[in-house]
């Protein structure tokens, strides 16, 4: 696959608030799942969290988008708090057609009703999906509603955007429709933050990598430093394919 990297432009700061976390930690029952962490966030960027099953991806993104609040620390903008889309690792989808799922989104939104339909058909034609417009959206395969739920965020034209292990169950013609996705939001000045356990993946995609273990923030670096000269043991041992403990 070729590299599909923007050029450094493209990863310019913008006027995108800093997000912050503050000696974040998530405890459940009495076990951690997060330990204090400390990371801020800025400008344009790609930025992809990597690490283990477990050790706290999708927990960091979570709280990133507020659906989770931590059990001690704060997670905050500081500034304005940006549009923000989450796409998750399998889309939550509406029972209706894959165009309904969008106009909904819109309605939802405040989109006059007759500016829904043709905005929403932009936006299926844009992610490849104009076919499949009246076809339910449960029962597209798993790459047509990665595409459709990328389709939806589209539309709300976010300036953040979370997505969890977006192509972990996709084939390489599906990874590479969500990849170059991705990119297409980045282009438009969509700060992106994605996990992932893919590696290639993060060498096609990643300006900055944020490295968790263990529910610890091991590294935060840019993904060119990241690859060639790892700070941590554990970076060393990922980047090896090594089981840490």
């Amino acid at each position: 696959m070729n590299d599909m990297r923007l050029p450094a432009t493209a990863t310019a700061a913008s006027h995108i608030a800093p997000l912050a976390f503050e000696a974040v930690s998530v405890t459940h029952r009495g076990q951690p799942l997060l330990q204090p962490l400390t990371l801020r966030l800025t400008g344009c960027r790609r930025t992809l969290v990597m690490g283990p099953n477990g050790a706290g991806k999708s927990l960091l993104l979570h709280l990133a988008h507020g659906l989770l609040a931590p059990s001690a620390g704060a997670v905050r903008w500081e500034g304005e708090p940006p549009r923000q889309a989450m796409v998750f690792q399998r889309p939550v989808l509406l029972r209706r057609s894959a165009l309904d799922n969008l106009t909904y989104a819109l309605a939802v939104s405040g989109v006059a009703r007759g500016e829904r339909r043709e905005r929403a058909r932009e936006a299926l034609a844009r992610f490849g999906l104009s076919a499949l417009e009246k076809r339910p959206a449960r029962v597209l395969s798993g790459g047509e509603q990665q595409r459709l739920a990328l389709a939806r965020a589209w539309l709300t034209r976010p300036e953040v955007l979370f997505l969890d292990e977006p192509t972990s169950a996709l084939d390489p013609a599906a990874i590479r429709a969500v990849e170059a996705a991705v990119l297409d939001f980045h282009l438009r000045g969509t700060r992106i933050v994605m996990t992932t356990h893919d590696l290639n993946q993060a060498h096609r995609l990643a300006d900055e990598v944020v490295l968790l273990y263990g529910g610890r923030l091991i590294e935060h670096t840019p993904a060119e430093r990241f690859f060639t000269d790892p700070q941590t043991a554990e970076g060393r041992a990922f980047l090896g394919g090594e089981l840490v403990w």
